[in-house]
């Protein structure tokens, strides 16, 4: 069975001034999320499901959906705030919705095959997705449905040049599967070298060699009964907490501690980039017409 292509674009671009997941980068207008699935297609993908904001999904259309009608099994969910397990609420004033734990489960009921999840604002490159195929494509999926993957990166390539941002720091076991995954907020570059954020007991220090995640996972759909009982462990603890998320890595970690799972962190040659500030669409539109000029795409995906 070929695996499904989960896209996270439920996104509001706070720090990038709108719908950074629709801003068109490449050569012939696509957005990133294109070179994605362009990229997904050729690794042995064959469906696509996009987690969007209701509000979004007419413009969400018009702008990407159009471009693949004939080329590849389409669905869409919507991410909403009201979209809790049955005995739970969300809160008076809860306006955003839970988080990228939550977006997973809100395209459960469309998803019946092994599949990888990621932003749809972040570019990820054709080996990334080739390893991930492999991975979700490879006989040992049915017989070990309880083993994900992880796509990682190294930090220094991950930064922005124009603010801060937040990554999944990986904790690597001497096996080569994932540890730990820790959320650090707040990562900049130091004046004297290295990286930054904001740590509990001051200031935490960062060389840039550390593995991060940003989202690229391979799952099997084990994953969403386990997710679904983290998610309602979270709402029962934090669930009237207004701007308390439900994070993805935060569950896998939980379910890893508990012993339920296990992930195996995969190697790449891509190299990242993505758009977290306005500031950085030169640059990815650069970067794309550099590997345009070189071969790995053509000036236009989808003519």
């Amino acid at each position: 069975m070929s695996p499904s292509l989960l896209v996270m674009a439920a996104g509001v671009g706070s720090r990038f001034g709108g719908d950074k997941q629709l801003e068109p980068v490449g050569p012939g207008g696509e957005a990133l999320l294109d070179y994605s699935i362009f990229d997904a297609l050729r690794a042995g993908f064959s469906k696509v499901v996009f987690v969007i904001r209701r509000d979004m999904a007419e413009r969400f259309h018009e702008v990407i959906g159009r471009r693949y009608q004939g080329r590849l099994s389409l669905a869409h969910a919507f991410q909403e705030t009201h979209d809790v397990p049955d005995g739970f609420a969300a809160p008076a004033g809860r306006t955003k919705p839970w988080g990228t734990g939550h977006a997973v489960l809100a395209a459960a009921g469309l998803i019946d095959a092994p599949f990888a999840v990621i932003n749809a604002d972040d570019y990820y490159g054709a080996d990334s997705f080739a390893q991930l195929g492999r991975f979700l494509s490879s006989p040992e999926r049915a017989a070990r449905p309880e083993i994900y993957a992880l796509v990682a990166f190294r930090l220094r390539d991950t930064v922005s040049e124009h603010g801060s941002v937040a990554r999944g720091v990986c904790a690597i076991a001497a096996d080569g599967t994932l540890a730990h995954v820790t959320e650090v907020t707040g990562i900049d570059r130091a004046a004297e070298g290295g990286f930054r954020a904001p740590g509990p007991d001051g200031e935490r220090r960062l060389t840039g060699d550390e593995p991060v995640s940003l989202n690229f996972w391979g799952f099997t759909t084990a994953l969403f009964p386990l997710l679904r009982g983290k998610f309602e462990a979270f709402l029962a603890e934090r669930g009237q907490d207004l701007r308390a998320e439900f994070f993805l890595p935060d569950a896998v970690n939980a379910l890893m501690h508990d012993g339920r799972v296990g992930v195996a962190v995969l190697p790449t040659t891509s190299q990242w980039f993505g758009l977290t500030y306005k500031a950085d669409q030169p640059r990815a539109a650069e970067r794309l017409r550099e590997m345009t000029a070189g071969g790995l795409y053509p000036p236009r995906l989808w003519s």
